[in-house]
Parts: structure tokens; C-alpha cells; sequence
């Protein structure tokens, strides 16, 4: 009888031993789940792709408008606004106070006219070339803020016109739209 005793609080035991190991395994299994998630879903948020302009984000004035205005040049043909993507995203590395970060950006040039989206396509290495020298002398403190952003394209505008004038014989690109902005 006591031998009876001894052997089912054995049994007992081992059980309570099995269910701790499965109660242990479950709940290692769904912390490993739950992990999987959060990575997958800061993976997917960190590189996404808004398409947000960041001059669209502020209310135009009247001063705002003319001041926009006076990148127009007149050697820019009027017509219908035909929009150029980049063949790829620009990624670089910039400087920063604290730390160095990387940076992506996907541009899309404006142009107006079929004369002017052609030279643009023909001419896509130089102006590529002329971009990534802009976006390297970045700091990346600066091109934590809207305004660091706007003067990033209108630098970016300014020496991509530079070049077009000198190979094409007029600027040809109207506006340097920034459709994607990830830095970390």
C-alpha cells in the first residue's frame, strides 16, 4: 500500500514536470511570435513609401507662389507637365552632430513639353551625377527639417538646371520633387 502511495505521487510528479515543460514551450513559442510581429511591422513602417512632398505640406501665400514662380525660367517650355523618375533611389551617407546616417531619397523631375521630358530621359547619368553631389554635401541635422528639405531641392534644382544649360542649351527641368525621404 505505501508502495502504491510512493508510485502514484511519482506519477504525479513526472505529469506536473510534462505539463510545465509544454506550459514553458507554449509560452516560448507565442513570445517568439509576438517578436516575429513587432520586427515585421517596423520593418514594413521604416520602408514604406509616403510619396509626400514636403512643399506640398505648406499653405501657399501669394509670396509663396511668386517665389516659386521665379525658378521658372522662360527657356523652360510651357506645356503639359510630363513627370521623369529616377531609374533608382539616391543612397548615401550624410553628417551628423551626434552620428553619421543614411540616407534615401526618390526623386522624380517636372518637366514641361516632349522636347524637354526627352533631353531629360537622354541626359538621366549626368543629371544622377549632379543630384548625389548635391545630396552628399548634406548635413543630416539639416535634413532633419522641412526647411533643410526645401533648400535640399532647391539646390538640387539649381545645379541640375546648371548642368542641363550647359549640355542641353536650356534648363529644361522645372521642378526637383522629392517622392520618397527615409533617413536613418
Amino acid at each position: 500500500m505505501a508502495e502504491d502511495i510512493t508510485t502514484s505521487t511519482d506519477n504525479e510528479l513526472q505529469l506536473d514536470r510534462i505539463t510545465n515543460k509544454k506550459k514553458l514551450l507554449i509560452t516560448a513559442g507565442v513570445v517568439l511570435v509576438l517578436f516575429l510581429v513587432i520586427v515585421i511591422s517596423a520593418v514594413i513602417f521604416f520602408s514604406r513609401d509616403d510619396g509626400f512632398d514636403e512643399e506640398l505640406s505648406a499653405p501657399l501665400t501669394t509670396n509663396a507662389l511668386a517665389s516659386n514662380d521665379s525658378h521658372v525660367d522662360a527657356n523652360v517650355n510651357t506645356g503639359s507637365a510630363l513627370y521623369v523618375p529616377m531609374p533608382r533611389a539616391f543612397r548615401f551617407n550624410v553628417r551628423g552632430a551626434l552620428r553619421d546616417r543614411l540616407v534615401e531619397i526618390k526623386v522624380q523631375l517636372m518637366v514641361r513639353g516632349n522636347q524637354n521630358d526627352e533631353n531629360t530621359k537622354k541626359h538621366i547619368p549626368l543629371i544622377e551625377s549632379t543630384l548625389l553631389k548635391v545630396f552628399s554635401q548634406a548635413n543630416a541635422d539639416d535634413l532633419a527639417t522641412s526647411a533643410g528639405k526645401v533648400t535640399l531641392k532647391q539646390k538640387s534644382l539649381t545645379a541640375v538646371q546648371k548642368a542641363m544649360k550647359e549640355i542641353a542649351g536650356n534648363k529644361t527641368i522645372e521642378k526637383v520633387l522629392f517622392t520618397g525621404f527615409v533617413m536613418q
